[in-house]
């Protein structure tokens, strides 16, 4: 390598040795390697910021259908959230008060909710954090379902049972063509003792052998309500019902028969304490013996039930 550098001269048209400093050579190193850098750079940026590569605008495509994907994900969750809303609502304020039950506690309907889970520090903009939104609304959504779906299986099953608890409730009178009272419920004067006393159900005056019909479904028990009551027949209906008749001419069923509603158990008599033929019938609900003309209103026109009621309102001598 020649250590020496020669100039051409134009004047002198030859070439004359000049000496070359190590400090001039340092000087164009730098320049080079500077320059060499700028140029780098400047790729660099143009590779980066101006021209994009294949691979990042699929990355880009990709991440814009996701965006998109997740946001009607999330809208149509939106939707179905405010339909499910509808059906909680109705779930708590009509149908679970038509059957008298209870509302589903918060605590199984909402239980994300309830666990305050938040993803609030996430911003939506990016499709990552729609994607964690999205997910977070269908977890709540489907628990949220669930709880529902759990209701409506018990409301079906309360509605099975309330048509069975329909049927054992007394609803109809237990004689036909019943239009009056003869004596109601309350403090009334003993035909026999001719004392004001608690007549714990209603007398109704009937020829004797008029038929007794069953006011509910149930059972006949083997209860023997006392001496004074004569020939009687007690149902038990379940739900804490149980119905009384009294002073009956002779008996139509037996202890443990199960009857329908409507169904003849007996015919009127005047057994028993009794001034004259009727029958004495009872509701018993909870062990405690209630006013039977409120139970009188599957059968009835509102006249003949403002008729019955305005003469079970009158104090007068019961006839047993």
């Amino acid at each position: 390598m020649p250590k020496s550098v020669y100039h051409f001269n134009p004047k002198t048209l030859s070439f004359e040795k000049v000496k070359v400093s190590f400090k001039h050579i340092f000087r164009r190193l730098i320049w080079v390697f500077l320059s060499g850098v700028a140029f780098a750079l400047i790729f660099v940026w143009i590779g980066f910021y101006v021209i994009d590569s294949p691979k990042v605008k699929i990355l880009e495509q990709e991440n814009n259908e996701l965006k998109e994907e997740v946001e009607y994900l999330t809208s149509r969750m939106e939707v179905m959230s405010d339909v499910l809303l509808d059906i909680e609502d109705r779930d708590d304020n009509v149908y679970r008060t038509i059957f008298e039950a209870d509302p589903v506690p918060a605590s199984e309907r909402y239980p994300l909710i309830l666990d305050n889970t938040r993803h609030d520090s996430l911003s939506r903009s990016e499709a990552y954090t729609l994607l964690k939104e999205a997910n977070k609304k269908a977890d709540k959504l489907t628990v949220r379902l669930a709880a529902q779906t759990k209701s409506l299986n018990e409301l079906e099953s309360i509605s099975n049972k309330k048509s069975e608890m329909l049927s054992c409730i007394p609803a109809i009178r237990p004689l036909k063509n019943m239009y009056a009272i003869t004596s109601g419920f309350g403090r009334r004067y003993h035909p026999i003792l001719k004392t004001l006393r608690a007549h714990t159900g209603v007398d109704i005056a009937a020829p004797k052998g008029t038929p007794i019909y069953a006011t509910a479904d149930g059972t006949v028990t083997n209860e023997t309500p006392g001496g004074g009551y004569g020939i009687s027949v007690v149902i038990s209906h379940g739900y804490s019902y149980k119905t009384l008749y009294a002073h009956m001419s002779k008996k139509a069923v037996k202890p443990g028969q199960k009857v329908k509603r409507g169904q003849v158990i007996g015919y009127v008599g005047s057994t028993g304490m009794s001034s004259g033929a009727h029958l004495h019938y009872e509701v018993i609900k909870n062990g405690q013996r209630v006013n039977p003309v409120y139970y009188f209103y599957s059968d009835i026109t509102p006249e003949e039930y403002n008729a019955i009621l305005e003469s079970s309102k009158r104090v007068n001598q019961a006839l047993s």
